[in-house]
């Protein structure tokens, strides 16, 4: 791979990465902030939330919601999950009787404070799609493959490169060593030569 390529490619994988990270801290680490994560399911609150935000939902006392609110709260027996707009409080009885923007009556039945889950503090518009995707088969399993390939793709070469760079300079090394064998025939050659020279003048002389 030559440098150009080279640096196209870490420029692409750690863009790639990045947005993995983002989208998993978003996903899964708002969790750690105190956030619970819902998708809109319903179009019962447009325009405040359309089908496909995910929500982050808030844990807070019951008894600080007001009217106007828009609460998270749990359903039925089902655990189904709904967010609506508080329209009335009966502090008395611990009720909050709520309503969708979207809709033109008032929900059927009030909402007990203990199922209260918390309050939307803000909402990621279409991310629910990412979210219902990935935290679902064969969603689940896709995003882990993908996952384990960008992995591989971003410290693979690095590694290969590095497993080569290893290599090279031990073949230059030996291909410089010194072999003393070779330069014993060199200066015996050497002294051989000299002495050549000396009985060359030697025989001069006598003639």
């Amino acid at each position: 791979m030559n440098d150009t390529l080279k640096k196209v490619w870490n420029i692409v994988s750690t863009v790639l990465v990045v947005l993995v990270v983002i989208c998993a801290v978003f996903l899964m680490g708002s969790r750690l902030l105190g956030y619970q994560c819902y998708n809109v399911i319903s179009p019962s609150m447009e325009p405040e939330y359309s089908v496909g935000d995910l929500l982050y939902v808030k844990e807070v006392d019951p008894n600080t919601i007001k009217v106007d609110d828009v609460i998270t709260f749990v359903i039925n027996e089902d655990l189904a999950v709904g967010t609506h707009r508080v329209v009335r409080v009966d502090a008395e009885n611990q009720r909050f009787y709520t309503k969708g923007d979207a809709n033109k009556i008032e929900d059927q039945n009030p909402v007990h404070f203990n199922n209260v889950i918390g309050v939307p503090s803000f909402s990621i518009p279409k991310l629910g799609y990412v979210s219902d995707f990935v935290q679902n088969s064969p969603g689940m399993y896709i995003t882990i493959g993908v996952g384990i390939m960008l992995i591989l793709l971003v410290f693979l070469p690095d590694m290969i490169g590095k497993k080569n760079g290893e290599e090279e300079p031990k073949k230059e090394t030996v291909q410089t060593m010194p072999n003393p064998e070779a330069e014993e025939n060199e200066r015996l050659k050497a002294e051989l030569k000299e002495l050549r020279a000396k009985l060359e003048d030697k025989n001069s002389d006598g003639e």
